[in-house]
């Protein structure tokens, strides 16, 4: 009796932490405070219109026409698609499907090694560093890959075997959904050459690793972009200005506070526990901490990696049985995918709507006068996405490598204060209008200066400027009081 009440509490809380909680997650309105999350739907919804991908620019005034390479097409039609179906809460839809499939991944393979506690404690801190990169843009839908991926290399490490071929197949999609199909090929790397060394080089295991890498690293070319696509995340990773934005940043405890909170609870955990870990999986790690030091995007991949690693590293003295077998697995995987099912339609069927902040200005976008929408303006960065969610063109989003540093550097100066540079942009770009955030107060207070301005709009969100020598629709424009 009291096996079985164990048996069911245990079914519980791992449905809970499996399904429950990363459903809760994706549903909340957090996932839409990124100005970036509306152009990729924008960009999903142009695929879905004209049947092709963008291979010239349709979003900007700046560079009309240039070459942009879409690699995250796949997830932009995703994205595009949801919205499309059930607008806002389709896009939630969607989101929350790809986290319960992320957590569910963890908990499988967690459950291996500790019980179910320890499975509460690993989601709880995998949840502390990712939550706030759980945003409804392209890296989320690569993220059950991820661990789908790790979960298959380690599968394999233990069973002294090469991954099947056929698994390399998983960086076809990946590749389509997200730039982080290379730290995949990376991660693999490493759990080969941990192979290889521990066999001394048997040539069959040496082979099958070659095989499996090789396939790997081809299928991450079966993209529209081809060449250009399989380069681009070291092209992005070059780029100069990337510290300019602020997920490429090094991490800091004064932004990412629960990252080190998860971060140092890992190591407490380690040390009471006791651990056996093997060199080169225990660098892999460090590496990937190095990379979530060195710039804040890469928490949410060592997150992760170390929910999917910690828990078979922890002494123990034998792997737990499987919770179900048999007619009673199909029975329970059948049972999860139908709840998935269930609580993505109810999610879907739900209408819901992002809160205005810095992500959505929907007050100031609306507040614009029908006379400036189609003319060149100078937005924020952020401001970017929702702009080109209305339709219009902007002067920058959140696509830095289409930019380039150049561009990107000659825009800081203009936020920075520099008035040459905002002179140079305006004459340039005949600029007719701007929407920037308050914190850009040294560009702001640069056009609040210049006679030829006038501000016609503030909020807490944003504010509006326009020229004088643009006539408005109703006469001659007025400043705000």
């Amino acid at each position: 009796m009291m096996q079985g009440e164990s048996r069911r509490a245990e079914i519980l809380l791992l449905a809970i932490f499996g399904i429950v909680l990363p459903f809760i997650l994706g549903s909340s309105l957090l996932i839409f405070n990124d100005g970036d999350v509306r152009w990729h739907i924008a960009a999903g919804q142009w695929i879905l219109d004209h049947g092709a991908l963008p291979v010239a620019d349709p979003f900007s005034f700046t560079f009309p026409g240039a070459k942009w390479v879409t690699f995250e097409w796949m997830s932009q039609l995703l994205y595009g698609a949801a919205y499309r179906l059930a607008g806002f809460g389709g896009v939630a839809a969607l989101a929350s499907a790809a986290i319960v499939a992320l957590h569910l991944i963890v908990v499988a393979q967690g459950r291996r090694h500790v019980g179910p506690w320890g499975i509460a404690a690993t989601v709880v801190l995998m949840d502390l560093a990712l939550i706030p990169m759980m945003l409804a843009r392209p890296h989320l839908l690569a993220w059950p890959l991820l661990a789908g991926w790790i979960a298959i290399l380690l599968r394999a490490r233990d069973a002294d075997t090469a991954p099947p071929l056929a698994a390399a197949l998983l960086v076809v999609p990946w590749a389509n959904l997200h730039g982080s199909w290379a730290l995949g090929i990376v991660i693999a790397g490493f759990v080969a050459l941990d192979h290889c060394l521990e066999r001394r080089w048997h040539w069959p295991v040496v082979r099958a690793w070659l095989l499996f890498g090789i396939l790997a690293t081809a299928g991450a070319m079966i993209t529209p972009n081809g060449l250009d696509g399989f380069v681009h995340p070291l092209t992005v990773s070059k780029l100069e200005t990337l510290p300019l934005i602020v997920e490429w940043r090094p991490s800091d405890p004064a932004r990412t506070p629960f990252f080190f909170v998860a971060l140092a609870a890992t190591i407490l955990i380690l040390l009471w526990r006791g651990f056996r870990i093997r060199p080169l999986i225990a660098f892999l790690l460090l590496v990937l901490l190095a990379m979530a030091l060195h710039q804040m995007r890469h928490q949410a991949m060592l997150a992760i990696a170390a929910a999917m690693i910690v828990p078979r590293s922890l002494i123990r003295e034998s792997l737990r049985p499987p919770l179900f077998a048999g007619s009673e697995r199909r029975l329970a995987i059948g049972g999860t995918a139908f709840a998935i099912a269930a609580l993505a339609l109810f999610r879907a069927a739900n209408p819901l709507e992002p809160a205005e902040n810095g992500a959505n200005p929907r007050s100031a976008i609306a507040a614009i006068p029908a006379d400036l929408r189609d003319k060149p303006m100078l937005n924020g960065y952020g401001f970017g996405g929702p702009m080109i969610f209305q339709g219009m063109k902007v002067f920058i989003d959140g696509r830095s490598d289409f930019y380039g540093d150049a561009f990107m550097i000659a825009y800081q100066r203009m936020v920075d204060g520099d008035r040459a540079a905002l002179g140079d942009a305006i004459t340039r770009y005949d600029l007719g209008w701007s929407i920037l955030p308050p914190r850009y107060d040294k560009l702001i207070a640069n056009l609040d200066r210049d006679p030829r301005w006038i501000r016609i709009h503030s909020d807490p969100v944003a504010i509006i400027h326009r020229r004088i020598d643009i006539p408005s629709a109703s006469g001659s424009p007025r400043a705000i009081p």
